[in-house]
């Protein structure tokens, strides 16, 4: 088949795209608990009602894109992150940021179901670990570059600038909130990205039977192993510390340090996912040189220390530990998602499908971590974290893949 270099750029830009409205959240933290008046336990809502629409959204889309088509599946989920960006920007407050976040979420578990198969057969399943791997650099760099975005406009806006873009948001931003300048940003990209879906013309996915989702029964089988259960407790402890660590840090940092944090704190953030970004080009080497398992505990282990002098060290120490804790989670995810599939022969369309629901890590985590925050201070809080981190580096020892990864070492190929 023809490689479709149009398609693979618009799943590139799909990409970028849905990493730049999902890890905007953490910067944002501090905002949501100031102009909405939230205790620890009620901003950690608003990161459980983004995530939860993956635990809602990815099995029956999976299912629906079988049934329609990608087009239809993407031009909708873009129709669903603008309702929900407009809804915040339009009438700010604390409902409305919980129903905003939850459309937000609902569109961009539409849009991961969609776009790796897409991109499987628009590149070539013979170039599928190169674009994925690109997707992923893509992924980091936008959640790299959303909070220094925000930070230049709540700067522009909050010293009056009446200049370009300036002009026109200014009216429609409250007083004292410019951060929701974001949201009518949003709002414009999901706009521009629905008018170039529609006008694209996309190849048909011919999915291999076992890459496809099955029925409700197959699920249910597959969640009746204890390896498909230890898989998906992996994921949901992945997500939840990965979002943990960003979407609290700029918090801890203004609470325990007092860093600004439409500044200070959200520049952390963004050196957070580039570093997770320059770990994850590192990691491609060293699965080259070492066993996955092994790697996995190797970048585990200083992860844990990383978030040990985040939460204890000075001010300057915190500041840094934080963003470098990103930097050895970047081999994590994909380790435990190859893991994962590489240890059942059968149904891993489903499988992936069931890994994928375990994002709702990203909302359990945050919600517990905003209560103890409530009961014992946010340092206490964040600790839970140490569990989660507990977990991953186990999987270390008791994974066993029927396949594992083939290094420059080994002198035959794996079976």
């Amino acid at each position: 088949m023809k490689r479709n270099y149009y398609i693979v750029t618009l799943i590139m830009l799909t990409f970028f795209v849905i990493s730049f409205l999902t890890n905007i959240i953490g910067p944002l933290s501090p905002e949501f608990i100031k102009d909405f008046k939230l205790s620890d336990l009620l901003a950690g809502v608003l990161p459980f009602a983004f995530f939860i629409a993956y635990g809602v959204m990815s099995i029956p889309s999976s299912m629906l894109v079988q049934k329609y088509n990608e087009k239809v599946i993407m031009v909708a989920a873009f129709v669903v992150a603008f309702l929900g960006s407009l809804l915040l920007a339009i009438e700010p407050n604390y409902l409305t940021a919980i129903l905003s976040l939850f459309l937000i979420g609902c569109g961009m578990a539409m849009l991961q179901v969609v776009i790796n198969p897409l991109l499987r057969v628009a590149g070539g399943a013979e170039n599928y670990a190169f674009t994925s791997v690109l997707a992923q650099l893509i992924f980091g760099g936008a959640s790299f570059l959303s909070p220094l975005v925000y930070s230049y406009m709540v700067i522009n806006l909050n010293k009056g600038s009446s200049t370009g873009v300036f002009s026109l948001l200014g009216p429609l931003v409250p007083p004292g909130m410019t951060w929701i300048s974001l949201y009518w940003l949003f709002a414009v990209i999901c706009l521009f990205m629905f008018a170039i879906l529609l006008l694209s013309k996309f190849p048909k996915v011919e999915l291999a039977v076992d890459e496809k989702a099955g029925a409700w029964e197959t699920h249910v089988m597959l969640f009746k192993k204890p390896v498909v259960i230890l898989y998906f407790i992996a994921l949901f402890c992945y997500v939840g510390t990965e979002q943990g660590v960003s979407y609290w840090m700029s918090q801890f940092l203004f609470e325990y340090h007092k860093f600004d944090p439409q500044t200070t704190g959200a520049n952390a953030v963004a050196y957070f996912w580039g570093l997770m970004t320059a770990g994850g080009i590192l990691g491609l080497f060293l699965l080259k040189l070492i066993d996955s398992r092994k790697l996995l505990v190797l970048f585990t282990i200083p992860a844990i220390i990383a978030l040990t002098f985040g939460l204890f060290g000075s001010a300057q120490i915190s500041l840094y530990a934080f963003s470098i804790v990103g930097f050895f989670m970047s081999v994590m995810y994909p380790i435990i998602f190859s893991l994962a599939l590489s240890s059942v022969d059968e149904h891993h369309g489903s499988f992936a499908g069931i890994l994928v629901t375990g994002i709702i890590g990203g909302a359990v985590v945050q919600v517990l971590i905003g209560g103890l925050g409530n009961l014992f201070g946010l340092r206490a809080g964040m600790m839970f974290l140490y569990i989660t981190f507990g977990y991953m580096l186990s999987i270390g020892f008791w994974a066993k893949p029927l396949v594992t990864n083939k290094t420059i070492f080994d002198t035959k190929d794996k079976v």
